[in-house]
C-alpha cells in the first residue's frame, strides 16, 4: 500500500509539474530557484559556510514562484485562470490567487554575482569570488552560484581621532565603547552601526548637526596573517556647523498651535521661569509645563532631554501632537532658540464602553460605562474624569447558577501631571509623574443574598523610573463596606452551616491606610527571548490607630469608628510572570503567586475585600471557581443543601503557580498546554472552618490540575476556551488526595464531575 502511494505522489508530481511548464512561452523556461555552494577549505568552518549560505541566498533575485511540498500551487492557479477579461471571477482568482511564472531568462547572473561579491568582501571575506551558472532539466532551470570565499580578515587594531579639534577629540573619547573588537572580523555592518553609537553619543554632548555620515573608516589590509589595521576618521569635507558644540539660547512653548499660525508672534511672549509660552487665549497656565521643558538657557545641547522633553509633552494629557524646531540665533552662532508646537485634544470628551467580561467567580457578564473626561480641567493640563456604571454577571451553569451579581456605581478621578506635595523630586526622563485623586461609590446585588454598599477614596503617586519600572504610591485609601439588605435566606444559611465565611461577607468593612506597588516588565520588548513581569505591593490599615487605641481583638477590646470596628492588617502580594519564546510561533508562559496578610490588634481576619481567592478562569482553571479551601476546608454537598448555594472561599494567604505552553496552530488561533497548582489558607484557625489555618504541612494542602485549551487572539480581542481537570484534591484524606488514577474520560459521571470549561476573555496571564 505505502509503495503504490509513494508512486502515486511521484506521478502526481509530475503532472503537476507539466501542467505548469506547458504554458511557458516559446524558448522559455522556468526558473526553479537557485543553489549557493560555497568551496570547502581551511578558510571557513562548515558552521560558517551554513551561514554564509543562507546569508547569500537570501540576497538573490528573483525568487522562484511559492511553492507547497513541490507544488507550484498559485503558478497552477494562474495558468488555469488567465483570461482577458479584466472582471469576473477568473480574472479575481488569476489576480488574487494566481502568480506568473518565473523565467529563467529573469535571472540577471552576472548581477546576483557581484551582490554576493561584494557581501562577502563586506563580512571580512576581501578575496572573495563568486561565479553564476544555469543549470537546465528539461522545461525549468536553476541557477548555480560557485562561491570561493578566501580567508576571513580580523580587526588586529583600532586607532580613533588623535587629540586637536574639538569634534576629533569628542569622537576619541568614545573609543572605550567601540563595537570594532581586536579579534573579531571586519563587518561593514558593525562599522555603520559603530558610526550611529558614535553619533547618538555625540549628541549628548551638544554636537546638534553632527551625522554620522561625517565618519569613515580607514582599512590597511596589508598586515600579516589576513588582519586589518583600522582607523576611524571625520571626514574632512565634514562642514563646520557639524563640528560645533550648541548650547541652548531660549524656549518657547505654543500651547495652541494650528497650521493657519505663521507668525511666531514673540512679540506675546509670556516667560515662566526658563522658558517662554506664547497662548493669548491663555487656555493653560504657563507653569503646566514646569516638569516637561528639560532643556535649559545656557545648557549644551543634550539629545536624552530633547527626546524626553517630547514625550512628556505628549504624556502631558491635553495634547494630541507636538511639533519641535529648533533654529540657529545666527548664522556664525553656536545657539539654538527651540520651538515647541502643541495641538491640543478636544477639551471635553463623552464616551460610551459597552464589554463583555469573565470574572475569577467563573462568571459571564456585560459591562455599560459612561465616561465624561475634561483634559485641561483647571487650565494646568489637570485630568478630571467621572464614570458611571452598571453591569451585571451571570453564572449559567455552576454551583450558584441563579444567584446573580449586579452592579451599580460610579467615580471620579482628578490627575494631576506633577508631584503634589511640600517637596518637587526630581524626575527628567521621559514619563511624567501623576498625582492621582480618585472617589468611588458601588453598589453590589446578589439576588437572593444582600445588598453590599462600598464607599472608596485613595491619593498617591503614579511615576515610572524608566521604561520598565512602574511605581505607584497612595498616601491613603480609604474603602468603608456596609450590608444594606440580607435576605432570610441568607442569614439562615450562617446559622444552619456554621460557615463563618458567609457571615464575614456581610461584616461592616473599614479601612484606611497608605500602599506601595512597585512593577517590573520588559514584555514589551518583543525582540527577547525571555521576558519577565514582576509587581510586589504592600498595603497597611490602621496601624498607627490600633497601636493608639491599643486595640486588640483576642482580649475583648475591639475598637470602632462611628461605631464600626476598623480593620487592622499588613498585607504583601508578589506575582512574578516568566514568558519564554519557543520559536516564532510558540512560546511558554509561567507564573507564580505568594501573598499574604497578616491580621492583628482589632482584626483576627482579613477583611473579606482585602482576602485572597482561588480556582476560576484565571487561577486554578481544573476547579470551580472559589469552590475549596481554606486549607483542607471543603465546603461539601450536605452544606450546600442546607444554605441552597455554594460561598466564595477566601483566605489570608495564597500560593499558586501556572505553567502553559502556548503553540500556535493556524490563522488566529493558538493551543494550550497547562498546569496548575495552589491554594489559599487563613492565618489564625477559625470554628467552622477545620484545617483551614496555614501550617508545617501546607505542601500537602496543594491543589493540582490540568488541562487543555485554545485561543482566539484577534488582536484587539483575546478569547479564551479551557478545559481542566483536578489532579490533586487538598481536602481528601492524606495518602488519597492524587486522583490521576482516577482519571477516566469515557465514564459521563466522572466527566460531569470533574471536567471544568472556562470561556473567559484575555490570556490568564
Amino acid at each position: 500500500m505505502i509503495k503504490k502511494l509513494r508512486y502515486f505522489l511521484i506521478f502526481a508530481l509530475a503532472l503537476h509539474a507539466c501542467s505548469n511548464t506547458k504554458y511557458l512561452p516559446k524558448n522559455e523556461k522556468l526558473y526553479t530557484g537557485a543553489k549557493v555552494d560555497i568551496v570547502a577549505d581551511s578558510n571557513t568552518t562548515k558552521n560558517e559556510r551554513t551561514v554564509l549560505t543562507d546569508n547569500l541566498k537570501s540576497l538573490l533575485r528573483p525568487k522562484p514562484n511559492a511553492s507547497i511540498f513541490g507544488l507550484r500551487v498559485k503558478l497552477w492557479i494562474y495558468n488555469k485562470t488567465r483570461t482577458n477579461k479584466v472582471s469576473g471571477i477568473k480574472h479575481w482568482l488569476n489576480t488574487k490567487f494566481g502568480e506568473p511564472p518565473v523565467l529563467v531568462s529573469q535571472v540577471d547572473l552576472e548581477k546576483n554575482s557581484s551582490i554576493l561579491q561584494s557581501r562577502l568582501q563586506n563580512v571580512s571575506y576581501f578575496q572573495a569570488t563568486v561565479n553564476g551558472d544555469t543549470v537546465s532539466k528539461g522545461q525549468s532551470a536553476k541557477a548555480i552560484y560557485k562561491v570561493q570565499p578566501g580567508p576571513g580578515y580580523k580587526i588586529r587594531k583600532v586607532t580613533f581621532p588623535l587629540e586637536g579639534a574639538i569634534l576629533d577629540t569628542a569622537v576619541a573619547s568614545t573609543a572605550d565603547e567601540t563595537l570594532l573588537k581586536p579579534g573579531e572580523k571586519y563587518n561593514l555592518d558593525v562599522i555603520k552601526t559603530e558610526f550611529l553609537r558614535i553619533d547618538a553619543r555625540l549628541k549628548e554632548k551638544g554636537f546638534f548637526y553632527f551625522k554620522a555620515e561625517d565618519l569613515k573608516t580607514r582599512v590597511d589590509s596589508s598586515r600579516k596573517n589576513h588582519q586589518v589595521d583600522m582607523f576611524v576618521i571625520v571626514k574632512p569635507t565634514t562642514p563646520d556647523r557639524d563640528r560645533r558644540v550648541y548650547t541652548i539660547n531660549n524656549l518657547y512653548v505654543y500651547p495652541s498651535y494650528s497650521l493657519r499660525d505663521t507668525s511666531l508672534k514673540l512679540n506675546k511672549a509670556e516667560k515662566y521661569r526658563w522658558y517662554y509660552v506664547i497662548d493669548t487665549a491663555k487656555t493653560v497656565v504657563p507653569y503646566a509645563f514646569k516638569n516637561t521643558v528639560l532643556m535649559q538657557p545656557g545648557e549644551v545641547y543634550n539629545r536624552t532631554e530633547h527626546t524626553n522633553s517630547l514625550n512628556r509633552f505628549i504624556n502631558l494629557g491635553p495634547f494630541r501632537s507636538v511639533k519641535n524646531r529648533f533654529e540657529d540665533v545666527s548664522a556664525d552662532s553656536s545657539k539654538l532658540d527651540v520651538f515647541y508646537f502643541l495641538t491640543k485634544y478636544p477639551k471635553k470628551s463623552l464616551q460610551l464602553d459597552v464589554l463583555g467580561r469573565t470574572t475569577s467567580a467563573n462568571y459571564t457578564g456585560t459591562q455599560v460605562s459612561v465616561n465624561w473626561k475634561n483634559r485641561n480641567a483647571f487650565k494646568g493640563a489637570e485630568t478630571l474624569t467621572l464614570t458611571a456604571f452598571g453591569s451585571s454577571d451571570v453564572q449559567f451553569s455552576g454551583q450558584n447558577s441563579g444567584y446573580n451579581v449586579y452592579q451599580l456605581g460610579g467615580t471620579a478621578t482628578l490627575s494631576w501631571p506633577r508631584f503634589i506635595s511640600p517637596k518637587d523630586p526630581k524626575n527628567d526622563n521621559a514619563y511624567i509623574p501623576r498625582t492621582n485623586l480618585t472617589l468611588g461609590y458601588t453598589l453590589v446585588n446578589r439576588t437572593n443574598l444582600y445588598t453590599l454598599s462600598s464607599f472608596n477614596g485613595a491619593f498617591g503617586y503614579s511615576w515610572k523610573s524608566d521604561a520598565h519600572r512602574q511605581h505607584d504610591l497612595n498616601l491613603t485609601n480609604i474603602n468603608y463596606v456596609r450590608p444594606e439588605n440580607v435576605t432570610k435566606q441568607y442569614r439562615d444559611s450562617i446559622n444552619k452551616t456554621g460557615n463563618p465565611t458567609l457571615g464575614h461577607v456581610i461584616d461592616p468593612q473599614l479601612t484606611f491606610g497608605p500602599s506601595y506597588s512597585y512593577t517590573y516588565t520588559n514584555t514589551m520588548e518583543t525582540n527577547r527571548t525571555n521576558t519577565w513581569y514582576f509587581n510586589t505591593k504592600i498595603s497597611l490599615s490602621a496601624n498607627l490607630l490600633g497601636l493608639i487605641t491599643g486595640a486588640d481583638t483576642l482580649a475583648g477590646k475591639v475598637s470602632t469608628i462611628f461605631g464600626t470596628p476598623f480593620n487592622q492588617y499588613v498585607k504583601l502580594e508578589n506575582e512574578l510572570r516568566f514568558y519564554h519564546k519557543t520559536g516564532p510561533k510558540g512560546s511558554i508562559a509561567a507564573r507564580f503567586i505568594a501573598s499574604a496578610g497578616l491580621p492583628y490588634g482589632n482584626s483576627t481576619i482579613m477583611p473579606y475585600s482585602q482576602q485572597f481567592f482561588i480556582a476560576g478562569t484565571n487561577s486554578l482553571r481544573g476547579f470551580r471557581a472559589r469552590s475549596f479551601g481554606p486549607g483542607t476546608y471543603y465546603y461539601d454537598e450536605a452544606q450546600r443543601s442546607k444554605s441552597g448555594f455554594l460561598p466564595d472561599a477566601s483566605g489570608d494567604i495564597k500560593l499558586e503557580a501556572n505553567v502553559e505552553w502556548r503553540p500556535k496552530l493556524f490563522s488566529i488561533v493558538q493551543g494550550a498546554v497547562f498546569v496548575d497548582a495552589g491554594n489559599i489558607w487563613n492565618v489564625r484557625p477559625h470554628a467552622g472552618l477545620p484545617g483551614g489555618a496555614f501550617g508545617k504541612t501546607f505542601l500537602k494542602e496543594i491543589a493540582v490540575d490540568a488541562g487543555v485549551g485554545l485561543r482566539f487572539d484577534a488582536t484587539v480581542l483575546v478569547l479564551r476556551t479551557d478545559l481542566g481537570f483536578p489532579l490533586r484534591k487538598p481536602w481528601l484524606p492524606d495518602g488519597q488526595r492524587w486522583v490521576i488514577n482516577q482519571i477516566d474520560f469515557g465514564n459521563s459521571t466522572w466527566r460531569s464531575q470533574n471536567l471544568v470549561f472556562n470561556l473567559a476573555i484575555g490570556y490568564p496571564f
